[in-house]
């Protein structure tokens, strides 16, 4: 399953035409709608010079774009540019779907077994990282 996550996940990177990293920023960028760059390099766990080069990578592929900051004219912005919001939805959307479509066919019962076993997975994880469940 996690060698198919990766897949997927080099399949929407080569069809936005970004690496890895950029991917994983305009993830971020896309679920919180704007960030710093200081937000984003903590999020990515890279140094602000790496960030920075992500960042213009992102903005010479039209995928984001610098703004100033709402409250502190010292900083900017990193914004994901709404056209490729679309593309990447567009890459994710028969995936959501098809998941969507399996779970709306188990029974109940299914259901329950489904999500008891994804709670313990959970709690397996927590308890690797030392986080409290």
């Amino acid at each position: 399953m996690v060698h198919l996550s990766r897949a997927f996940e080099r399949q929407v990177g080569q069809a936005l035409e970004v690496n890895a990293t950029d991917l994983s920023a305009m993830e971020h960028l896309i679920r919180e709608g704007s960030l710093t760059p200081g937000e984003l390099s903590r999020r990515l766990d890279i140094s602000t010079a790496a960030t920075t080069l992500v960042v213009d990578r992102l903005v010479a592929l039209g995928h984001a774009q610098r703004h100033p900051h709402s409250s502190d004219r010292r900083k900017v912005v990193v914004v994901p540019a709404q056209e490729s919001v679309l593309r990447a939805f567009q890459q994710l959307l028969p995936v959501i779907g098809g998941v969507a479509a399996l779970t709306q066919d188990l029974s109940d019962e299914e259901r329950e077994v489904i999500e008891a076993f994804l709670a313990r997975v959970v709690d397996v994880y927590q308890s690797a990282l030392g986080s409290p469940s």
